[in-house]
């Protein structure tokens, strides 16, 4: 429970108990919320004596670690957009980010030496380690004192989308002008949201990169509500669990294809690690296959929470029991959020009937950063959309059929893949798989699937025919794939999510359109 004399929020509880535990190091070193405070008070002020103030823009291109918490609590109370670039980009793509944000100063670390070179030496650069032509990030804080800062302003997170469609846009939120300690208070709403206590020894499981909106959204909720967290570089089944035991985590956020990579540990291995810690597992980002779900649920028992949002904003939420009771479905609606279904003439649908998930979350608004165009094309009477396909049943519960530019139209019928892929994935043999259209000249499209065996297994004709033959026992006709190709690694980032459009694009290059 919160102790009465204890407010939430990040900097609230660092004047109140300064040698809480804030932060556990991907190393597993240990960091107080006082050490925590004063390393983001130090770089506030050696971010002013650059000239960045209120309203500016600062980019990074680095690895969960103790620096990047700091610099996400330092920006957020200065005033100050931080944009955190995939570092899995090449270096054109981190150098467009950083040019078309604005940023007056970029910090790069060691490791993506190569991708961040490609950003021009017309901004201050900073390098954690050593990167030729980059100043060292000590020099940004040597020196600075790690006393409160003057004219503190809360500051937020400008996320560029994962460009699945053109060039990455980010998405831009008014600053709110509130003070830190009580913007703070308020982000801790996301525990509320899923029932999570706060303060107590709570610790959170960061298992995916900072650079994703949802991730860093949920350490800072965490962080604000008196939890711990636990970082983790560079994803794996077996570190996940074993982070779990040593830490006794209590929540986390993750995706479906984490779910299903620990699913498939041998047994032996998955017995080693005690998970009984866990109160919350909250996953989105992608559809999560029933069976995988239902796996999870009876592995680390009713501690699988689920919701949909986007980097724009959200959404809906399944508890254990919602699920149970409406499999498939991503919940109802959050209680400052309504959800609705369109068609494309813009009416609103009855239960029932598939259309075009829109949200809004009350007055809350966002612009797509340099792009007026889209920015209005995602709006309609006061409602967002991104794109997704889906319908709301009779009792109010959202349930999610693919993003819309997935959809497959052959002969005239829609194909949704991910009704496709929740099958496929099931399979013992298969890793990875990914299922769109491709062009067919008297159908439009025709189903392709495309897969990573699990290892041991080896492609060729009579592995392609055995995984049709299972498609054919479990998927109707019409949904069929009519081949696969075999892929030895997918194209997704860190957090599971698919850039299909990889896989697609070479298809239909040389169509002036995509049917």
């Amino acid at each position: 429970m919160t102790d009465a004399a204890t407010k939430l929020g990040f900097w609230n509880i660092a004047e109140t108990e300064p040698d809480r535990l804030a932060v556990i190091d991907v190393e597993h070193t240990e960091h107080s919320w006082a050490e925590t405070a004063a390393e983001a008070h130090r770089i506030v002020h050696g971010l002013r004596a650059l000239g960045v103030g209120t309203g500016d823009t600062i980019a990074t291109l680095l690895p969960n670690s103790f620096e990047t918490v700091a610099l996400m609590l330092a920006t957020g109370e200065a005033g100050i957009y931080l944009t955190p670039v995939n570092y899995h980009l090449t270096g054109p793509e981190v150098a467009y980010i950083v040019d078309d944000s604005g940023s007056k100063v970029f910090i790069a670390h060691e490791r993506f030496a190569a991708e961040a070179a490609a950003v021009p030496d017309t901004i201050k650069r900073y390098a954690v380690g050593t990167i030729a032509g980059f100043a060292p990030y000590d020099e940004l804080v040597a020196g600075q004192p790690d006393t409160l800062p003057e004219d503190r302003t809360a500051g937020a997170i400008m996320n560029y989308t994962s460009g699945t469609t053109g060039r990455p846009k980010g998405v831009k939120r008014p600053l709110t002008g509130l003070d830190p300690n009580v913007a703070g208070e308020l982000g801790s709403f996301l525990l509320n949201l899923f029932g999570i206590e706060p303060m107590g020894n709570g610790r959170h499981l960061v298992a995916a990169p900072l650079y994703h909106t949802a991730v860093g959204q949920y350490m800072m909720a965490s962080l604000n509500g008196g939890h711990a967290a636990v970082l983790m570089d560079q994803w794996t089944p077996e570190g996940t669990l074993e982070r779990i035991e040593r830490h006794r985590v209590t929540e986390s956020h993750m995706v479906p294809t984490m779910f299903n990579r620990m699913l498939k540990m041998p047994d032996e291995d998955k017995k080693k690690y005690d998970v009984s810690s866990m109160t919350h597992a909250i996953h989105s980002a992608a559809p999560c296959p029933i069976p995988t779900k239902q796996a999870m649920l009876d592995w680390w028992g009713p501690c699988i929470y689920e919701y949909y949002a986007a980097t724009e904003g959200g959404g809906t939420l399944a508890t254990p029991e919602d699920w149970l009771k409406k499999p498939g479905t991503v919940g109802k609606p959050w209680p400052i959020s309504e959800v609705v279904i369109f068609d494309d003439d813009g009416n609103r649908l009855p239960p029932g009937e598939i259309g075009t998930v829109w949200m809004r979350m009350g007055d809350q608004k966002f612009e797509y950063h340099k792009d007026k165009e889209k920015t209005d094309k995602s709006w309609k009477d006061g409602y967002f959309t991104v794109g997704d396909a889906g319908y709301i049943d009779e009792d109010g519960y959202l349930f999610l059929a693919d993003r819309k530019i997935d959809m497959i139209i052959s002969g005239g019928v829609n194909i949704y893949p991910a009704e496709v892929e929740s099958v496929l994935i099931q399979h013992a043999d298969i890793a990875d798989c990914a299922v769109f259209g491709i062009p067919h000249d008297d159908w439009g499209e025709e189903v392709k699937a495309a897969v990573q065996l699990a290892d041991g297994v080896t492609e060729g004709p009579e592995e392609e025919e055995k995984l049709l033959g299972y498609l054919k026992e479990n998927v109707a006709k019409y949904k069929l794939p009519r081949s696969i190709d075999f892929h030895t690694e997918f194209p997704r980032d860190p957090n599971g999510k698919l850039y299909k459009r990889k896989l697609r694009d070479p298809y239909w290059e040389g169509r002036t359109t995509q049917i």
